[in-house]
C-alpha cells in the first residue's frame, strides 16, 4: 500500500474511531459517601440556592419611579421671643413641592424688621478694629454680613467693629432654642404616593394598593405590624424606626431617608407585588466630630412699610429633610437564563468525580491499591511494543 493511502486511512481512523472511558468501580463506603455528599452539596448550591432561592431562572429589570408627597398637621407657638402664632402646612413645609423629598420646619432663629442700612459688624477675629484704618472701604468678607463702609464703629461698650452696608439689624444665630419651637411637628403626617414601572415587562404598580379605598385612606396610618400597606406615615414613627428621638433631631435638624423597596417576583405564581418601607438617618451624627451638625438654611419674608420702605423678616430654619429613595429589581421567568443556569449547574456536577479521585488517592486507607489500579504505567518494553503496534495498525 502506498504511503499516501496509509496516511489517508490513519486520518479516517483518527476522525471516526469512537473512544470511551474506562470505568473503575471502587467498593468503598468512605469514597462512596464522600462522592454522594459532594454531589448533594453541589445540587443544593447550584439548583437549590442559585436556581431557586436566587431565582437564576429569571430575567430582570430595574424599577422606574415617581413620587409625590402631601404633609398635614397644625402647630401653635407662644414663646417669649416671638408673638403667638398658628402654623399650618404653608408655614412649615418649605418648599411646598420638591422632587422626591420634603422639608419640615422644627426650629428657627428669627430676625425681624430688617432694613437695608449701615450697622456695626458682629464681633469676630476679622471684624474687630481700633480705628478706620483697619476697615477697608468696599471690602466684602465672604464670612461677613455685608460690604464695609471704611468706618470703625462701637458695637458695644467693650467692642469696636467695622461698619457694613447690609440688612440691619444683623442676624445673631448663636442663641438657638434648646427645645424645638415646632416640637408638635412629631404628630404631623405625610401621604406618600409612589408609582413604579418595569418597562421590560410592561408592569405598572403604585403603593396605594387595589384594596385601599378613599374611606380607608382617611383613617389609616402606617404600622409595620397591623397596617403595613397604609401610605400615610407619622413623622415621629419614621424617626423612631430610624433609631432617633424626634425632639433631639428637631433641635438642629437632620436628613432622614424613607426607603421604598419594590423588589418583586413578577411570575404569575408569585402573587402580589407590594412595596416594603424602611427608614434611616442619612446625615452624619458623630458625637466626636460634631462640627456643623444638622440641617438648616435661610429664607426671608419681605414687606413694605406704609411709607414705601422695604423690610424683611429673616428666618434661619432648622428642620428635618425627608428624602424618598425608591429602588428595586423585577424578575420574570426567561428561557435563556433558565438554560444558562441549568448548564452552569451541570458543569459543577462534572467536577465532583475529580474531587472524589483526589480524596481516593490521597485520603483513603487503600490509596496505594487505588493508585495502582487507577494509574497504569508502561515499562520500556511495553511502551516500545505499544508504539510498534500503533505504527503497524496505521500502515495497514
Amino acid at each position: 500500500m502506498s504511503k499516501s493511502g496509509g496516511c489517508c486511512k490513519s486520518f479516517l481512523h483518527f476522525v471516526f474511531d469512537y473512544e470511551t472511558t474506562k470505568t473503575l468501580v471502587v467498593p468503598s463506603l468512605a469514597v462512596g459517601c464522600f462522592f454522594r455528599f459532594t454531589q448533594l452539596l453541589v445540587l443544593l448550591y447550584a439548583f437549590g440556592y442559585v436556581f431557586v432561592v436566587q431565582k437564576a431562572y429569571q430575567q430582570t429589570d430595574s424599577v422606574m419611579s415617581t413620587v409625590t408627597t402631601k404633609v398635614k398637621g397644625f402647630a401653635f407657638t407662644n414663646t417669649s421671643n416671638m408673638d403667638p402664632k398658628f402654623w399650618d402646612v404653608a408655614d412649615y413645609v418649605i418648599p411646598s413641592q420638591s422632587v422626591n423629598s420634603f422639608f419640615v420646619l422644627t426650629n428657627m432663629v428669627i430676625t425681624p424688621h430688617q432694613t437695608q442700612a449701615r450697622c456695626a459688624e458682629l464681633p469676630g477675629p476679622s471684624t474687630t478694629c481700633v480705628d478706620d484704618c483697619d476697615c477697608i472701604e468696599g471690602y466684602s468678607d465672604p464670612r461677613g454680613n455685608g460690604i464695609r463702609t471704611g468706618l470703625c464703629e462701637n458695637y458695644s461698650t467693650t467692642a469696636r467693629t467695622c461698619e457694613v452696608l447690609s440688612w440691619c439689624p444683623l442676624e445673631i444665630d448663636t442663641k438657638l432654642p434648646k427645645h424645638p419651637l415646632l416640637a408638635a411637628a412629631e404628630n404631623f403626617t405625610v401621604l406618600i404616593k409612589n408609582s413604579i414601572t418595569y418597562p421590560k415587562f410592561n408592569f405598572h404598580a403604585r403603593n396605594i394598593l387595589p384594596h385601599i379605598n378613599s374611606l380607608y385612606l382617611k383613617r389609616c396610618q402606617f404600622n409595620r405590624t397591623t397596617d403595613p400597606d397604609c401610605p400615610i406615615f407619622l413623622l415621629k414613627h419614621m424617626v423612631s424606626e430610624a433609631g432617633e428621638e424626634f425632639e433631639d433631631m428637631a433641635v438642629k435638624g437632620g436628613i432622614l431617608g424613607i426607603i421604598i423597596d419594590w423588589s418583586c417576583d413578577l411570575d404569575w405564581w408569585a402573587g402580589q407585588c407590594s412595596p416594603k418601607y424602611s427608614f434611616r438617618r442619612l446625615d452624619n451624627k458623630n458625637p466626636v466630630n460634631n462640627v456643623a451638625p444638622g440641617y438648616n438654611f435661610r429664607f426671608a419674608k419681605y414687606y413694605k412699610t406704609p411709607d414705601g420702605m422695604e423690610t424683611r423678616t429673616l428666618i434661619k430654619a432648622y428642620g428635618i429633610r425627608f428624602d424618598i429613595l425608591v429602588f428595586g429589581t423585577g424578575g420574570k421567568f426567561g428561557i435563556v437564563p433558565t438554560l444558562v443556569s441549568l448548564g452552569a449547574g451541570l458543569s459543577f456536577l462534572t467536577l465532583v468525580p475529580i474531587f472524589a479521585d483526589i480524596f481516593m488517592l490521597t485520603c483513603a486507607r487503600k490509596r496505594h491499591l487505588y493508585n495502582r489500579r487507577k494509574v497504569e504505567y508502561l515499562d520500556d518494553d511495553a511502551a516500545t511494543e505499544a508504539v510498534s503496534m500503533s505504527t503497524t495498525y496505521g500502515t495497514q
